[in-house]
């Protein structure tokens, strides 16, 4: 993956964990839900955290593990959002925002796969 690629995945993956905390914690505070916000925490970061170890993988082949776990996650991670707001935990227009943000991510994290393991295959 370029290293611009890598930079703005990097900086997506990292804006939306910091979204997700804060959502976390309006539906604690105001919604008291805890079930299912516990649950897109741990997806919803988890996405940036496999993209920072990608950083230092030994392989390549390690590298597109890292961003496939990161997309399973990602993809995880949108089951829960629309979870939360198909059960009206929150809004059309907050779970619009973030869907948006998480489907941007999936998207990049399915193009960056899919070139690496292209790349791999031209080997």
């Amino acid at each position: 993956m370029a290293d611009n690629n890598k930079g703005v995945l990097k900086r997506k993956s990292y804006a939306f964990a910091i979204r997700v905390v804060k959502m976390m914690a309006y539906l604690r505070e105001t919604k008291k839900e805890h079930v299912l916000s516990k649950q897109v925490l741990r997806s919803g970061t988890a996405i940036g955290a496999l993209v920072r170890e990608a950083e230092f993988v030994q392989s390549e082949a390690d590298y597109i593990s890292k961003l496939s776990i990161g997309l399973k996650e990602a993809n995880e991670t949108l089951y829960w959002l629309q979870l939360l707001h198909d059960t009206e935990y929150m809004d059309d227009e907050a779970f619009s925002s973030i869907e948006a943000d998480s489907k941007e991510l999936v998207a990049l994290l399915v193009s960056s796969v899919k070139t690496l393991k292209a790349k791999n295959t031209a080997r």
